[in-house]
């Protein structure tokens, strides 16, 4: 306690009182709680990090070392490449991509209407409407300006 309040803080008065009233019988009471509420987070820890430390030497240590042909040819959806994989690229598909992961977080919006639907009301369905609307007129005019051919 003594180096503590060689460092002039203007916390040491709060630390020595906290620390004063702290009796051995205090501290093995706040530790067996302490223990009693993260014990099991900390086995729970320590046995993932081991098992996972573990499966990961394992399979360093078994895995086969020498690369084969096969393994270092190209591939390219099962059959060898006709062509440098470097060429253009049709932007279509890139679009493609794009609509389905906007359709794809319409789904998770509308998850949460489904299963609030009993407490949101009026306004939140209206809410919801305007949201299918929205994505109902982007879907036309994509499928009107071809990006779905």
């Amino acid at each position: 306690m003594n180096w503590f309040k060689s460092l002039n803080c203007k916390f040491s008065s709060v630390v020595r009182v906290v620390s004063s009233s702290l009796t051995p019988f205090k501290i093995v009471y706040y530790l067996t709680m302490f223990l009693q509420n993260y014990l099991s987070i900390f086995i729970f820890f320590t046995a993932s990090v081991t098992l996972s430390s573990i499966i990961f030497l394992l399979s360093f240590l078994v895995s086969a070392k020498a690369d084969d042909t096969e393994k270092l040819s190209a591939y390219e959806c099962g059959f060898n490449p006709f062509e440098d994989s470097r060429g253009e690229f049709d932007v279509k598909f890139y679009l493609i991509a794009i609509l389905f992961i906007i359709f794809d977080l319409e789904i998770s919006f509308l998850f949460p209407f489904s299963v609030s639907f009993d407490y949101i009301g009026q306004t939140g369905l209206y809410a919801m409407f305007e949201f299918l609307f929205s994505l109902t007129v982007g879907y036309v005019y994509q499928w009107k300006k071809g990006a779905l051919d």
